[in-house]
């Protein structure tokens, strides 16, 4: 029945895969921002509707939810120098020196998503940098944005010198006779080089990249998206931006509280004990805090995963938690109710994230629902995906980072047959796990539908004449676009409501210009968004924001 004063529109004659468990539509009826009908359009032709949109056989999916993304970090990126696909050093340079000459204004330079594998075999130090900018401050985060490469004055800049020690965590690097390189690694990134730039940083830039962010994801067809490691400066923005959207986000926010070891057990509990009063305090309908995020280990790039056998190289690092302090965090926050997310890239640190997690079941006793996370996953033991599916925890996946371009690096860390099992989503689905899909953004590139073509290929969307990276991981389409919709709902708690096509779900989806279903993976990387749909309103009536604030 229609409900009084309400527009009705029907999006007729399309290819609509609802990723519900019946899987294809012809016709999508939405009435007050909600799917009042999926079906047939001989019968849906028999509702009254205000509007008649003909899809003329267009292909429609519920809109992405990015699982996994740093949400105001997305923004900011798109205002660094973009060194992805810079091939040497000599690039790298050359970006920053012109970027640095385009804006002699500009306090420091920052650039963003370089690899280890464009200084070919040579280590990064800030002399290199200086060769090209040398007067100011320049920032290079590295593509696994757990790293980053600096020169003299920003060292300077972060007030470190020969003698800082490093942090918890994290590692200076320091070349034979102790002079730092430059190079920063894990929580001396977060210590360090992100709480100088968060001071920096305005609260009107942080909300004008935060805003930003929001428009880049609707132009992609993403309608929803966690934030993986939020902090108190980034939840001022959010919540400021939200005020100015009267109290709700132009699209579905989720995140997760980011709790970094103290060192002491007092200090670690009161991070989860803010946390356990945010996830009570913001509930939506705009931004939502799930739980929180823990960083189990590092990053395969720098060799600072946490590995059952050792690198290339030799080294074996521990994980950044030891498994008392980190059962304690994850059983407190389990008696709250809190959703926990743990990054666990090396196959001993998803291994360690699953003991924490089964203590704490033990300790707090069943629970109807629980509903935790191990983040990216890229090598694992052979028993963490039965543990995983046996303990019901959500296997977050990122497949651009399996990306062949950018793994020459990480294979030569590892140097042995471990390549050979390298993001394993094939053995997380053999057994029953639920794969939830994200980008890891601005860590990885943003948009979802390379994203997808990863997926289904193995192969490179940057460069897809490379060799497929171990190609019997691929998925079906179907399979990958469920998992960037639905099963990603489900990870963050909106099953139901988004990700799916049906009957009371939010009217959220997207309408493509091409067919992936018909015309095959490749076709990802040329497919664009005509049509982003949020609450049944196109993405350009939700973005309708305030004017940006920035001064």
């Amino acid at each position: 029945m229609r409900t009084p004063g309400t527009c009705t529109t029907h999006y007729r004659g399309g290819a609509i895969f609802t990723s519900d468990t019946q899987p294809w539509a012809q016709s999508l009826i939405v009435e007050a921002g909600r799917v009042l009908f999926v079906g047939d359009t001989a019968v849906a032709d028999a509702f009254a509707a205000d509007t008649v949109v003909e899809l003329d056989g267009a292909l429609v999916i519920p809109g992405i939810v990015d699982a996994h993304t740093h949400l105001v970090g997305l923004g900011e990126s798109l205002e660094q120098v973009d060194l992805h696909d810079a091939t040497d050093l000599a690039e790298i340079q050359s970006r920053i020196a012109a970027a640095a000459a385009a804006d002699p204004a500009a306090p420091r330079i920052q650039g963003r998503s370089w690899l280890f594998s464009s200084l070919r075999g040579q280590a990064p130090h800030r002399e290199m940098i200086d060769a090209a900018v040398a007067e100011r401050p320049v920032y290079l985060h590295a593509n696994d944005n757990h790293s980053a490469w600096v020169n003299s004055a920003a060292l300077a800049e972060l007030g470190i010198d020969d003698e800082t020690p490093d942090p918890l965590g994290g590692t200076i690097q320091r070349d034979a006779a102790g002079h730092a390189t430059g190079m920063l690694l894990e929580n001396a990134v977060f210590a360090f080089l992100r709480e100088k730039l968060d001071a920096l940083t305005s609260d009107a830039d942080r909300e004008a990249q935060f805003e930003a962010a929001l428009r880049t994801y609707l132009d992609a067809g993403v309608t929803a998206a966690v934030d993986m490691a939020l902090g108190e400066h980034d939840l001022r923005a959010m919540l400021a931006v939200q005020e100015r959207h009267g109290g709700t986000l132009p699209m579905h926010v989720a995140a997760h509280w980011a709790v970094y070891r103290t060192g002491t057990a007092e200090g670690d509990a009161a991070a989860v004990d803010r946390a356990i009063a945010l996830h009570r305090e913001h509930t939506g309908p705009g931004l939502r805090i799930a739980g929180i995020k823990l960083f189990v280990d590092g990053v395969i790039d720098s060799c600072t995963a946490a590995m059952r056998a050792p690198f290339a190289d030799g080294s074996q690092p521990e994980a950044l938690w030891d498994l008392p302090s980190l059962t304690a965090v994850v059983t407190r926050a389990d008696a709250a109710g809190l959703q926990i997310a743990m990054h666990a890239i090396g196959d001993a640190a998803s291994a360690l994230a699953l003991d924490a997690l089964e203590a704490a079941v033990a300790a707090n006793g069943p629970r109807a629902e629980r509903r935790h996370r191990i983040e990216h996953l890229e090598t694992v033991d052979h028993a963490t995906p039965l543990r995983l599916a046996r303990l019901g925890v959500i296997a977050s996946m990122q497949p651009v980072h399996c990306d062949p371009a950018i793994q020459d690096n990480w294979r030569a860390m590892l140097g042995d047959d471990r390549v050979e099992r390298a993001y394993p989503w094939g053995e997380f689905a053999e057994v029953g796990a639920t794969l939830a899909l994200g980008t890891d953004a601005p860590t990885a590139p943003f948009d979802p539908l390379p994203n997808l073509f990863i997926a289904t290929t193995r192969r490179s969307a940057f460069d897809p004449a490379l060799e497929a990276n171990v190609p019997g991981n691929a998925m079906a389409v179907a399979d990958a676009v469920r998992r960037a919709t639905r099963d990603a709902a489900y990870a963050c708690g909106w099953e139901g409501e988004l990700g799916v096509l049906r009957a009371g779900a939010a009217a959220d989806f997207v309408i493509l210009d091409a067919d992936p279903f018909r015309d095959g993976p490749e076709t990802f990387l040329t497919t664009r968004v005509r049509t982003t749909v949020v609450a049944g309103l196109d993405r350009a009536a939700v973005t309708a924001a305030a004017p940006d604030q920035r001064s």
